[in-house]
């Protein structure tokens, strides 16, 4: 949900518009869904509810935008866990992101992210998984035509508590649709 700047714009007012400080705000939930077995330690399901509320501030200085994403994640108990509760801490985050416009549909940016938290209790004993986790990344996004484009990606994990020790790298091919500018 956009909060402040960026209004709505024509098809024809979108050209010429400039950005400056965009602020905005989701939502996201995870319903306790998929194949769940109480009796089994390995699940598809987690048997549990989780909301991450985040933030979003973009703000353009010339050719550069600095994002930034704060949230948080937070976790229903699951009280079918091997016949025991499991219950999780809530996993902070923080995004970052530089972006440089090189010129129209020419873009490079670099990431960063830290995760921190999580610590899981079983029976209200603490495990010791809590997350402090931190990743760096880059992306450039390379014109094809008007409506196609090119994303090269990377990223690794910097330092490692627990999970996201591993690398990443991708191509993706963008299309945009609508309009006839």
């Amino acid at each position: 949900m956009n909060l402040y700047g960026a209004p709505a714009l024509s098809l024809e007012e979108f050209p010429a518009y400039h950005q400056d400080l965009i602020v905005g705000a989701s939502v996201q939930v995870s319903a306790p869904l998929g194949q769940y077995d109480a009796h089994r330690l390995l699940n598809i399901g987690t048997n549990r509810w989780a909301v991450k509320p985040e933030v979003g501030v973009s703000k353009a200085l010339g050719r550069f935008t600095l994002e930034f994403l704060p949230g948080v994640t937070f976790f229903t108990d699951n009280p079918d866990f091997v016949g025991r509760t499991r219950a999780q801490d809530p996993i902070y985050s923080v995004q970052g992101h530089l972006i440089y416009s090189f010129r129209a549909g020419l873009w490079g940016a670099v990431d960063g992210t830290y995760y921190g938290g999580g610590r899981t209790t079983v029976d209200g004993r603490a495990g010791s998984d809590r997350q402090d986790n931190t990743r760096v990344g880059g992306t450039l996004s390379l014109p094809v035509d008007r409506d196609n484009s090119v994303k090269l990606y990377a990223s690794t994990g910097v330092t490692t508590r627990t999970g996201t020790s591993f690398d990443t790298f991708g191509v993706a091919w963008q299309y945009r649709w609508g309009g006839g500018l």
